[in-house]
């Protein structure tokens, strides 16, 4: 038998380091733009990496803690991270830098699936607001970095801040390592080829699809914001990272309200009103005249990115529980998938076209994930 609040907090925890570690890069990304000379071409690559690592973990994730269960996973994924934070903060050349990214990625895609898809399996009822409240601590971490940063890049430099934080996941390992998980739901052999077969079911590939936008909308305004404010309202990087910080405060409180008050309210009515914050909230950063206009936008983009995975991943959780790791492995590696090439292809629009396209790109993937929540919901239904 295991703890249900014990198991809870342990994937709250995890959900915090992966929030720390999917916001760092785009908040040090002037940093390292500066110490490696790159353009924003070369930055949008370097981005595209971070995905690419969170794509490994969460295609591995979900086979092997069905078969294996969920310690395992949890200490693997903080030793990757922890290597990963070091890396970013002291590697020595270009390429090292590549691969310590690659393994920040790894460990974070695996520690997001396995403490989304823990939380689905101990939550008998609920599983929507429970993976909100979880997603609470992604806010929070995600949050905590570049005000971090804000607050103290005149004091110290940026790797001695990574570096510090990035003993995060070395505690965390302990404290997973003393925790009782579920126990493993597969007694035999990997289940790679019920995945597979998990494939044919149309309303899992809409949710990947959906989940392909949502996850490259957080991405390029993650990555991208800080960027958009200093070019466009042509403020400072400090103020641009605490206006990136506000953005996560609005993802945070939606998400706790979500999660409490709203519990009982159905996924479908939660990201009606998802898309109105985000429909309202590009255009206020699209024609922001003035630092406090952008900002409110970005709040508001906040509040409406909050629902999208706690609700679709509670679909998951409900419609696949013999193998929920498995099924999470699946979606949240379509979702992937879809933040690494739009980052990318963000990084040529703003090389080629410039940056204010942001808001461009941003309403063209909300319109796709109206229409994508729309089936879904209609799929589910029959």
């Amino acid at each position: 038998m295991y703890a249900t609040k014990l198991v809870f907090a342990s994937a709250c925890l995890g959900m915090l380091l992966f929030g720390i570690s999917l916001i760092t890069l785009g908040s040090v990304a002037a940093g390292l733009q500066e110490e490696y000379h790159l353009d924003k071409i070369s930055a949008g690559a370097l981005f595209s990496i971070l995905p690419v690592g969170i794509l490994a973990g969460s295609l591995l994730f979900g086979p092997f803690s069905d078969r294996y269960g969920y310690k395992i996973i949890f200490v693997l994924a903080c030793l990757s991270m922890l290597a990963g934070f070091q890396g970013i903060a002291y590697a020595s050349s270009l390429n090292l830098l590549r691969v310590c990214i690659f393994l920040f990625g790894l460990g974070g895609g695996a520690i997001n699936g396995a403490s989304n898809a823990v939380v689905a399996d101990i939550s008998t009822t609920n599983k929507g607001a429970n993976l909100s409240l979880l997603g609470l601590f992604f806010a929070i971490g995600a949050l905590g970095m570049p005000f971090i940063l804000g607050m103290l890049e005149k004091q110290f430099t940026f790797q001695g801040i990574v570096s510090s934080v990035g003993y995060l996941p070395l505690l965390a390992a302990v404290l997973f390592m003393i925790t009782k998980f579920p126990e493993p739901k597969q007694t035999q052999g990997i289940p790679f080829l019920k995945g597979l077969q998990l494939l044919q079911s149309e309303v899992l590939l809409l949710i990947g699809l959906f989940l392909f936008c949502q996850s490259s909308f957080e991405g390029i305004i993650n990555n991208w914001t800080t960027t958009y404010l200093v070019q466009a309202l042509s403020i400072s990087s400090s103020k641009a990272l605490y206006a990136l910080s506000l953005y996560v405060t609005g993802m945070a409180v939606m998400r706790l309200v979500t999660g409490s008050i709203l519990r009982n309210v159905p996924g479908q009515k939660i990201l009606l009103v998802s898309f109105a914050f985000l429909l309202v909230g590009c255009f206020l950063l699209q024609s922001s005249a003035s630092y406090g206009i952008a900002v409110g936008g970005l709040v508001l983009i906040g509040a409406g990115l909050s629902a999208g995975f706690p609700v679709m991943l509670g679909f998951v959780g409900n419609l696949y529980v013999e193998l929920s790791g498995t099924a999470f492995s699946l979606v949240l590696t379509i979702a992937l998938i879809g933040n690494m090439i739009v980052n990318y292809l963000m990084g040529i629009i703003a090389e080629t076209y410039g940056i204010q396209h942001l808001t461009t790109v941003s309403f063209a993937l909300l319109m796709i994930m109206i229409l994508l929540s729309f089936a879904i919901h209609k799929k589910i239904k029959l």
